[in-house]
């Protein structure tokens, strides 16, 4: 009965609407005329909302009111509101056919919104075959529609969901940043609609997301804070701050650390060469502190993402724009740098998407080049601007800002995951501090983790002014860990995540020894195959770090030792242990390294450092030793 009664009710509305005669501004009545120009200053002042209201005034006062109409669609679909735009244009079209194409792109774009790619194409087509001259907008919907009716074939999975009361309010909430544990939420609200500010939210393991806080002075100010990054330690804050006093340009990157006790310094600007005249924005901070990712606009060449790197003397490098696979003749805004460090994520209108801006993801590729922008596919891209994407380090939690159905009020912050392809590699992270290993004063030192079967870096970072660090690990890798301070021997380490599975990360206290006799360094990263005594690939790093020790100590005289555990001969142990001992004193001669500084001598299972009896106590006494004889 219900479906009868509404066809019965469809039936009527079309009978009317065929009805009503059709009335021009011109010939509309008085009151209409009033409410339709009050609505054209509405829109001028863009109070959208109200101008619909004024525009079903108008079509009260004079049912056939074309002009009311194609505004109306115009309207709506200002609004997003797609569903009433293809109404209301239906309805003109019975009304007056020729009427349309003021609305025709509107209309195509309603359609696209709805996902009605194919019929968006052929009205935009349409309106593009019956113009007397091509329209640069129509020529650009017809790629985009095209794209869209293709990718729209092979939908990706999207399931967004509201992150709720505890972030979301009234107000926008947008430019969401996490810190590497995911427990920290940092995003900017614009208070009241008017100013912006920073807000923090604390996951509890239980209850969820708790309720957001202000960032507080010094960091929110009466001026405007926003497009912030969060530093993956969660220690430093880098953000833009349009119109500050003392500014370089429009929009300026800021940055703020936060101290031993917790609090927040005074906001600093970057300073040139990362700030401009022109317009710096959107930052993204790498994992590791070391790579600077923005956005800069500029007259000559638009919205284009750039990077600099931080140099050993502690300033930014100049800035560099990212090659032609990320930067097009059009915008690219928003980029995101993942935890680890190889898949950024950014918006763009420049490359094949949706028809306005969509959200890509790129890898880096072993030159360090960015490889192809791949669109992240519909529904997450959309007719509408589709921008600031971050993804935890987990590689599959998405996080992003939206005006959808069910938000609070405006732009709302939602979670969803993210579909295998698009994923970055899950990270995890080692965390702890350094300290001296006589005096246990904490020390400042420098970190870096490389993937072993390449060579190349992976993180590169400097602890903190108490000795603190946190180093992102991809998974998927075999990492070496190194730490470095002038005056002590090095410490190291290795990471094997080529099959981790567990969320743990690691957490270590590494004391570093003063260059003193008898200050003993175990070599975790040199490697060799079981009962053989060849160095396997991936020892260079830490070999090479020993020749780099001994060329800046030229006084050092060292034993190297090898060691086993108690499994097999112990003749046969001890010889093992004393030619591995000679193939990594034979690797410093080749390098350069004066042979009388050397001595090599194997001790097979007579020193461990650990039980025998379980299999991780005999990895840790198989092992290679670098002993400081005299300086």
């Amino acid at each position: 009965m219900m479906r009868v009664l509404l066809l019965m009710s469809s039936c009527l509305l079309l009978s009317l609407d065929m009805s009503a005669q059709v009335v021009t501004y011109d010939k509309a009545k008085k009151k209409a005329q009033k409410s339709f120009d009050d609505a054209q200053m509405a829109i001028r002042e863009y109070r959208m909302t109200d101008a619909v209201d004024l525009l079903k005034d108008a079509v009260r006062q004079e049912p056939g009111f074309t002009d009311a109409y194609g505004q109306m669609t115009i309207t709506y679909v200002e609004l997003k509101k797609y569903k009433e735009a293809i109404t209301n244009y239906e309805t003109l079209k019975r009304l007056d056919s020729p009427s349309v194409r003021p609305a025709m792109l509107a209309y195509s774009k309603a359609l696209a919104g709805e996902g009605r790619f194919a019929e968006a194409l052929a009205t935009v087509t349409l309106y593009n075959q019956t113009s007397k001259y091509k329209s640069p907008k129509a020529e650009a919907l017809i790629t985009a529609y095209t794209f869209a009716t293709e990718a729209a074939k092979k939908p990706v999975p999207f399931k967004p969901h509201n992150l709720g009361d505890s972030i979301n309010t009234k107000d926008p909430e947008y430019f969401p940043s996490l810190t590497i544990d995911g427990r920290t939420l940092v995003f900017t609200r614009r208070v009241n609609s008017k100013n912006e500010d920073f807000y923090v939210s604390e996951k509890d393991d239980s209850l969820g997301w708790m309720p957001a806080y202000s960032f507080g002075s010094p960091v929110n100010t009466a001026n405007n804070e926003g497009a912030q990054s969060l530093s993956q330690d969660g220690n430093m804050l880098v953000f833009t701050g349009c119109n500050f006093p003392g500014g370089r340009g429009s929009c300026d990157i800021y940055y703020t650390i936060r101290t031993e006790e917790g609090l927040w310094v005074e906001p600093m600007n970057m300073g040139s060469p990362i700030n401009t005249r022109d317009w710096d924005s959107q930052p993204s901070l790498s994992a590791d502190k070391s790579t600077l990712y923005f956005a800069r606009e500029t007259q000559d060449a638009g919205s284009e993402i750039f990077m600099s790197k931080l140099q050993p003397n502690g300033k930014w490098g100049y800035p560099e724009r990212l090659g032609p696979n990320i930067n097009t003749p059009g915008r690219e805004t928003t980029p995101f740098i993942h935890p680890d460090n190889q898949t950024l994520y950014f918006s763009s209108n420049g490359h094949p998407g949706f028809g306005d801006m969509d959200i890509f993801y790129s890898r880096r590729q072993p030159d360090g080049t960015w490889g192809p922008a791949i669109n992240l596919g519909y529904p997450i891209n959309t007719v509408d601007e589709d921008a600031s994407l971050i993804v935890a380090a987990d590689g599959k939690t998405a996080y992003f800002a939206s005006d959808r159905s069910d938000s609070r009020g405006q732009l709302d912050i939602y979670s969803f995951e993210l579909y295998p392809e698009a994923r970055p590699q899950k990270t995890l992270f080692v965390r702890g501090y350094v300290y001296d290993a006589k005096t246990k004063k904490r020390l400042m030192a420098n970190i870096e983790t490389y993937d072993i079967s390449t060579g190349q870096v992976a993180a590169t970072i400097r602890t903190d002014r108490v000795g603190d660090f946190m180093a992102p690990l991809p998974v998927g890798k075999d990492y070496a860990f190194s730490v470095n301070r002038k005056g002590y021997l090095f410490y190291s380490d290795n990471f094997s995540l080529k099959n981790a599975t567990a969320d743990s990360s690691f957490y270590r206290e590494i004391a570093l020894q003063p260059l003193d006799t008898s200050a003993v360094l175990i070599l975790h990263n040199i490697f060799f195959d079981t009962r053989q005594f060849s160095l396997k690939a991936g020892s260079e790093l830490e070999l090479n770090r020993l020749v780099a020790l001994l060329r800046e100590n030229p006084s050092i005289i060292t034993e190297i030792s090898g060691h086993t555990d108690n499994v097999g001969n112990d003749k046969d142990n001890l010889l093992l242990s004393e030619r591995r001992a000679q193939a990594v004193v034979k690797y410093l001669v080749d390098k350069g390294i004066a042979p009388e500084r050397l001595q090599a001598k194997g001790y097979g299972k007579t020193m461990p450092v650990e039980d025998n009896s379980t299999a991780a106590g005999r990895a840790a006494n198989r092992r290679t030793e670098f002993k400081i004889l005299a300086l």
